[in-house]
C-alpha cells in the first residue's frame, strides 16, 4: 500500500459557515473523516501548513509548501495538497518550478462547495486525487478536479461556480477519472532525482492591456518591479498611439535592466509577435521575452523563479525559453 502525505492549506473544501461567510476551519485529518474509503486506497499521514482562503495565498506560501514536500519527499510515495480553487493554478505553476523533475505525484485538489455540504464536489475530487497519488502512473505537479488531471503549468480556473472549474490551456489533459479509475493519456517524463528551489523574486508585476492605457501605469509598475508581464491584445503587440510613449517606456526601462514579458490575454493558442508591426519591433529587444503558449499563471511564477536564480539577461532568456514541465511548447 502506498504512503501518501496530505498537505492542508485551507480553501473552500475545508470551510465552514461563520457569521462572516465561509472560512477555512477543517484540518486534513478532519477532511479525511468525510471520505473513509481513502483509507482503503493508501496509508495517509497529514500535515496542516495553514488554513486560509486561497485568495490570501502569497509566494511565501508557495515556498513553504515546496519546503514541506522537500522535507518529506523521501518518506512518501506521493503528495495530495488540498487548496482553495481561486489561486490553485498559480500554486500549481509555482510548485512546478520549485519542485522540478519530481518522480512522484504532487496532486492539488479542492472544491467549489465545502465538504460538509450535501451537494459538494469535495468527496469526488479528494478521492480522485488520492487515486492519482497512489496509482503509480503519474509524477510531477498536477491538478485533479472534476474527473480531470491537468498539468500544473497549463491549468487555469475558467468557471467561478460550476464543478468543472478548471481547464487545461494549450495542452491536453494528462488523464481522466471514471468512477475513481484513472485513465492516463500522457505518461510522465522519466526523472531520477528532483531539483528543489527555495528562492523567488517577488518583484514581478502583471498588467492587462486595455484600449487607451495610461503610460504612467506601466512606468509605475516597471519602477517597482524587476519584471513586468504584459497581457496584450490578440497575438501580441504594444499600441503605438500617436505619441509612442509606451514604446519609449519599454526602451527606457529595459535599458535600465528591467525585463518585459509579452503575452496575450486571449486564452487559447498563444502569442506571435512576428505577425503585426505593433509586435514585430519588440522582438528586437533582448530584454523583451515572448510568452508564446504559456499561461499567465506560469509566466508569473516562472519569472519569479528565474529572477530568484539570476538577473543576467542571457541566462534569464535561456531559462525562460527552456521548457519546464512542458510549460512552453513553441519557442524560438
Amino acid at each position: 500500500m502506498k504512503n501518501i502525505l496530505m498537505i492542508g492549506t485551507g480553501g473552500t473544501i475545508a470551510s465552514e459557515m461563520t457569521p462572516d461567510g465561509l472560512t477555512p476551519e477543517l484540518s486534513p485529518t478532519q477532511l479525511l473523516r468525510y471520505v473513509p474509503a481513502i483509507r482503503d486506497l493508501c496509508h495517509v499521514d497529514c500535515v496542516n501548513l495553514f488554513s486560509i482562503d486561497s485568495t490570501n495565498i502569497t509566494p511565501a506560501h508557495w515556498l513553504k509548501t515546496a519546503a514541506a514536500i522537500r522535507a518529506h519527499y523521501e518518506d512518501y510515495d506521493g503528495f495530495v495538497i488540498s487548496h482553495g480553487t481561486d489561486t490553485m493554478a498559480y500554486t500549481a505553476a509555482a510548485l512546478s518550478y520549485l519542485v522540478q523533475g519530481a518522480d512522484k505525484p504532487v496532486m492539488l485538489t479542492g472544491a467549489q462547495k465545502p465538504i460538509n455540504y450535501d451537494s459538494t464536489d469535495s468527496k469526488l475530487n479528494l478521492t480522485d486525487a488520492f487515486v492519482c497519488a497512489a496509482s503509480g502512473q503519474l509524477a510531477g505537479v498536477n491538478i485533479v478536479f472534476s474527473g480531470r488531471v491537468i498539468l500544473g503549468t497549463h491549468a487555469r480556473k475558467t468557471c467561478s461556480k460550476s464543478f468543472a472549474a478548471f481547464s487545461s490551456i494549450n495542452y491536453p489533459d494528462v488523464g481522466i477519472l471514471l468512477d475513481h479509475r484513472l485513465v492516463r493519456y500522457i505518461a510522465p517524463e522519466a526523472f531520477y532525482a528532483p531539483r528543489f528551489f527555495d528562492r523567488l523574486d517577488e518583484k514581478v508585476g502583471l498588467v492587462k492591456m486595455v484600449p487607451g492605457l495610461d503610460p504612467k501605469l506601466l512606468d509605475y509598475m516597471l519602477q517597482r518591479n524587476d519584471a513586468l508581464i504584459l497581457e496584450c491584445f490578440g497575438v501580441g503587440g504594444l499600441p503605438a498611439y500617436e505619441d509612442e510613449e509606451l514604446l519609449r517606456l519599454v526602451d527606457r526601462h529595459t535599458a535600465a535592466g528591467k525585463f518585459i514579458v509579452v503575452t496575450t490575454q486571449v486564452q487559447n493558442e498563444g502569442s506571435d509577435l512576428s505577425v503585426y508591426s505593433v509586435g514585430h519591433g519588440l522582438k528586437q529587444n533582448p530584454l523583451v521575452l515572448e510568452g508564446y503558449d504559456m499561461t499567465s499563471e506560469s509566466l508569473y511564477a516562472k519569472m519569479m523563479w528565474i529572477l530568484g536564480q539570476t538577473k543576467e539577461p542571457k541566462e534569464v532568456a535561456k531559462l525562460f525559453y527552456t521548457p519546464v514541465a512542458h510549460d512552453i511548447l513553441r519557442c524560438p
